[in-house]
């Protein structure tokens, strides 16, 4: 699953779970709302519990339930807490041979590039909460 897909996947999760703050919901109930695959949700659950956004409730009547309020939830706090990496990733291999000075010098352009992008896509997404997401895409 690519990074968009995990955060955008994880926001609609999140924001199901806003409008249902008094119950939990199982990842297949939130899976079959939001459409996706109730494994792979489970994955990225258990990934922002891990960061207290979500709690997990077992029983019967266990499941999700968003552990903060949707305006103190950053779309930065979402992204941190399920990807490993930079949005901008490159993978570096560098040798001693002559003719791989302008590959290297190439990689160093874009990780400098990629740097840069990565610090103004962070500063972004420490301006927008859940619940800015939650009142722009309502229909």
């Amino acid at each position: 699953m690519s990074a968009s897909t995990k955060l955008s996947t994880s926001v609609k999760a999140l924001s199901l779970l806003a409008t249902h703050s008094e119950q939990a919901l199982n990842s297949a109930a939130i899976a079959a709302q939001i459409g996706g695959n109730a494994s792979k949700l489970r994955r990225l659950l258990s990934l922002l519990s891990k960061q207290n956004i979500v709690a997990a409730r077992k029983g019967k009547e266990g499941g999700f339930v968003l552990q903060k309020k949707p305006d103190t939830i950053t779309l930065q706090d979402i992204y941190c807490a399920i990807e490993d990496q930079k949005a901008f990733h490159l993978d570096v291999h560098t040798g001693s041979a002559e003719d791989e000075q302008q590959n290297i010098r190439t990689n160093n352009f874009f990780i400098d590039l990629f740097s840069e992008i990565q610090v103004e896509i962070e500063t972004k997404m420490k301006e927008i909460t859940l619940q800015d997401i939650i009142e722009k895409t309502k229909s």
